[in-house]
């Protein structure tokens, strides 16, 4: 059975709303070699919508870099009730979301890798999909939605498997649903 592994950047404050106008001045080597290492078995990526068209707007424009290449090429799959025209190697999970990644999950292969956080985690994580968590925490207050902020989650307890502290202040904690 494949792991499905969600990777999360947020702001000390739990914001994770537009990581890209606050985490870009604390990618250095450690970051790109903690990414490389966590893409390591991935081979398949399951996005919300949101992210999907983020993702695709700024990363199809990206390569030339063994890391990029290889996130670009990966298969994508999109929960969306909207989009009907994927491009980037995406297509859309077919109907609900949630039994659609339980399918991929059974089928042989890599680990699935998410990126992003909103609604989609929710269905993920209350239908127990989610495997791993990789929470990126980033030296900055921000200001925006916060991490599952109005999504009416029961609580959720997590194991810590172990963090990794990075010399620009990002820690990343890997957690797992407690059993």
């Amino acid at each position: 059975m494949r792991k499905l592994i969600e990777s999360t950047f947020m702001s000390l404050n739990g914001v994770i709303e537009n990581p890209q106008d606050w985490s870009a001045p604390y990618w250095d080597d450690e970051h790109s070699g903690y990414s490389l290492a966590l893409m390591e078995g991935v081979d398949a990526q399951v996005l919300g919508r949101a992210t999907y068209e983020s993702f695709a707007e700024a990363w199809s424009q990206r390569g030339g870099d063994p890391y990029t290449d290889a996130f670009n090429a990966m298969p994508k799959y999109v929960a969306t009730r909207t989009l009907t025209d994927l491009t980037w190697n995406a297509q859309p999970l077919e109907g609900d979301a949630a039994e659609a990644v339980k399918r991929l999950k059974q089928e042989d292969g890599g680990s699935l890798i998410k990126f992003g956080t909103g609604s989609f985690s929710k269905t993920l994580l209350e239908n127990k999909l989610v495997d791993e968590y990789h929470f990126w925490i980033f030296p900055v207050l921000a200001d925006g939605d916060n991490m599952f902020h109005g999504l009416g989650l029961d609580m959720t307890h997590l194991d810590l498997l172990g963090t990794t502290t990075f010399k620009s202040g990002i820690v990343v904690h890997k957690l797992a649903p407690k059993a």
